[in-house]
């Protein structure tokens, strides 16, 4: 361990200087050329054997190993966020509104790292690791889309395991790691509702049906159901962030719209708020003599870390780093990924990096993923490469 974390420390200039040209060119979604083409030629030389994505800017590279054994997968997603930067720094995006503010770009250039660690042994390599670079992970369902291609079983068999990690411009401590047996991220979900009424004058609002006063009805008692119907211990986050009913102060609207994210953290409790939530507004809206549309939008799944994987994982960060740069994490974060898309279908360990920068800013108080002001310090670089490569020959060697 301490010789494969001296060859990442070797090739940290070079990363450094790949993950500041993608920061430079974030892209949106599925649709990433320029990307693309940063990666391919970082990757250019190396024994792989690619596949590049028809409907999405993904690459599949497979590294077939000197040895039979089985394949692993390492992940890294690729796209940036409708963020505009305020970060002032030299290799800030040069795309007005794009920004990498969730660390992808520092993902990507890991992954290369651990490619190019992993090349350097491909001799000893008892099985194969599938690099799986993956466009659309901010809400486009990328994950989804290579399964549907085909990315598990790119090596020509089905992989045995999959690994991820992300970064944190805050929370965690720089270099330090931090993961989970069980839920890691919650599930993410969109409830849709129009109550329809009829509208009117509002000075005679007895000759309406106001749509409004149930909208605000139904969103107090969405909270209220929250807390009554689902149990504590497992918990689900439900959090209104549109409305929109009316055009002027004394007309009543024909109707009255609002939007909420669900976060879960497990499918138990994934479908009861779904259940419960249409039912609750449903209920409201007949009370109130309206008609209520309403649905679910399913999103991400729970990302979920094998208790084995994440075990492997906690050892290897370890062994690898250092006692003092390992942290288990005593909930899961409700934020979501579709890395989670993977970790269903095969056993998985996602674990987070700290990267904020080290320059006298508090973790717990700086700029978290999404922001504008998110900074990442690309100093981590070689350890994210050293532990992805490393996740990667712990899991072949046990066969």
């Amino acid at each position: 361990m301490p010789e494969l974390a001296r060859s990442a420390a070797r090739i940290q200039p070079e990363l450094t200087t790949l993950r500041r040209k993608l920061h430079q060119v974030p892209e949106i979604a599925l649709d990433l050329p320029r990307t693309r083409e940063l990666l391919l030629g970082a990757l250019d030389g190396l024994p792989l054997e690619l596949t590049l994505g028809k409907e999405l800017s993904s690459i599949t590279a497979v590294l077939h190993g000197g040895r039979p054994g089985p394949a692993v997968l390492l992940r890294a997603d690729m796209d940036a966020l409708p963020v505009q930067e305020n970060v002032r720094v030299p290799y800030a995006s040069r795309i007005p509104g794009q920004m990498h503010a969730c660390g992808h770009d520092l993902h990507m250039a890991a992954l290369v790292g651990a490619t190019r660690l992993l090349a350097e042994r491909q001799a000893e390599l008892p099985g194969d690791v599938v690099l799986m670079f993956q466009p659309g992970e901010e809400g486009a369902g990328g994950a989804q889309l290579m399964v549907d291609a085909g990315v598990l079983e790119a090596a020509g068999r089905r992989v045995v395991a999959a690994y991820a990690l992300h970064v944190a411009s805050a929370l965690l401590p720089n270099g330090v790691v931090a993961a989970r047996p069980g839920p890691m991220l919650a599930a993410s979900d969109t409830l849709w509702v129009t109550l329809r009424g009829r509208g009117g004058h509002g000075s005679s609002p007895h000759s309406a049906l106001d749509p409004v006063p149930a909208l605000c009805e139904a969103v107090l008692a969405l909270q209220t159901m929250v807390t009554r119907r689902l149990d504590a211990f497992d918990p689900v986050v439900l959090t209104v962030g549109t409305l929109n009913a009316g055009t002027a102060a004394n007309v009543i609207p024909d109707e009255a719209r609002f939007s909420a994210t669900l976060r879960s953290f497990s499918e138990r409790s994934r479908d009861l708020a779904h259940t419960e939530a249409l039912r609750v507004v449903r209920g409201v809206a007949a009370a109130h003599g309206l008609e209520a549309v309403a649905e679910v939008e399913p999103g991400y799944p729970v990302t979920v870390n094998d208790p084995v994987e994440a075990a492997f994982a906690a050892g290897l960060a370890t062994r690898l780093l250092g006692p003092e740069r390992y942290a288990e994490m005593p909930q899961p974060i409700a934020g979501s990924e579709d890395f989670g898309v993977l970790a269903a279908l095969v056993p998985s360990a996602f674990v987070m990096l700290g990267a904020v920068p080290t320059d006298g800013r508090d973790p717990f108080t700086a700029p978290y993923n999404h922001s504008p002001d998110a900074e990442f310090d690309d100093s981590v670089l070689a350890d994210g490469a050293a532990l992805l490569a490393g996740l990667a020959l712990g899991r072949l060697a046990r066969g």
